[in-house]
């Protein structure tokens, strides 16, 4: 175990906007017996933690209010049935809460190695995005070689992460984008077709890429309107992963197409799945994507670190929508 019996956590005591953060000061937790505690050093910024934060998104039962998702550190202490891991491993993972603190418990199946040559910063940029675009696009959407993806959100941390996991798996990908230099970088990352949705109409442009066959599988975080325009784009037998509402989650929509085209319109949440089940897509990870990482074809795409007291900022950002790729907390 640490030294230290106390550590540096950030909640928010009252709902509210960024600056609802503060830092104070709680007990090391001590890991069970299926748990390893980590010294953070570096943590995720991730669009739940502002949801949570506004109090749209409550921890589920048993976790931390401490937020933060995603970590990567070193293994300080270890539970007694943990042991694939040693003390003093550099490990990312993704935990249902306490992250944005100095130590925080990870269940034994949600560890990740470092890649090397990797900084834990870049590390810590991994869990949430790649457990989350696995698990929608390639377990839930199915995403196979020579299909189409559309990910609305291209220039977010999961629409990099989605671009990348695509483009290495021989599929398509088109991407949507609030404005050239986000599109620019998706571009540059891979992506085979960028729409500025605020310039261009993405149904227009979607039928002029796939002469009108429409998309294979479409990531969608937008819902609101967005929803019965992917109705329209989506090709026969085509998937429909929802992964948030950002423009909310009630819409009007055609569902004829829903029967005519045979689609399957379905979505997923993680945070509240238990640690048996995201333990069998860090396996999948492990075995078909952190391979990659060696040959060098994915990058981190980190856009802004703070220090872990300026979380109130990198929460201002997020919120901005003026980031491209992933922000991040240091507690080094």
């Amino acid at each position: 175990m640490p030294q230290h019996t106390e550590m540096n956590a950030i909640i928010a005591p009252e709902p509210g906007g960024p600056d609802a953060l503060e830092i104070t000061r709680r007990q090391v937790p001590h890991p069970s017996d299926d748990q390893v505690l980590i010294k953070v050093k570096a943590a995720g910024v991730n669009r739940p933690d502002c949801i949570q934060r506004a109090g749209h998104y409550p921890p589920p039962p048993g976790a931390s209010d401490i937020f933060g998702l995603e970590i990567a550190g070193e293994v300080v202490a270890l539970g007694a049935n943990v042991k694939d891991w040693a003390i003093g491993d550099k490990t990312a993972a993704l935990v249902s809460g306490g992250g944005y603190a100095d130590y925080c418990l990870a269940h034994k199946g949600s560890l990740l190695p470092v890649p090397d040559g990797w900084s834990f910063v870049e590390a810590a940029s991994l869990p949430e995005t790649y457990i989350t675009v696995w698990h929608n696009v390639f377990q839930r959407g199915v995403l196979q070689p020579n299909e189409r993806l559309l990910v609305h959100g291209g220039s977010s941390g999961i629409g990099m992460t989605a671009i990348q996991l695509a483009k290495a798996f021989g599929s398509q990908v088109a991407i949507t984008a609030g404005n050239q230099e986000k599109c620019d970088a998706c571009l540059a990352l891979g992506a085979d077709l960028a729409i500025n949705y605020r310039e261009q109409d993405f149904v227009t442009e979607i039928k002029s890429w796939t002469n009108k066959k429409g998309v294979d599988v479409i990531l969608d975080m937008v819902g609101g309107d967005y929803i019965s325009k992917n109705y329209v784009i989506a090709a026969q037998d085509g998937r429909i992963v929802q992964i948030a509402f950002l423009k909310g989650g009630v819409a009007e929509a055609d569902f004829r197409r829903l029967m005519m085209k045979r689609l399957v319109h379905t979505g997923s949440t993680l945070r509240a799945r238990s640690d048996e089940f995201k333990a069998t897509i860090v396996d999948e990870l492990k075995q078909k994507v952190w391979p990659l990482f060696a040959e060098g074809g994915l990058k981190p795409q980190i856009f802004k670190t703070f220090p872990l007291d300026q979380a109130a900022q990198a929460h201002h950002l997020m919120e901005s929508s003026n980031h491209i790729g992933k922000i991040m907390l240091t507690l080094e």
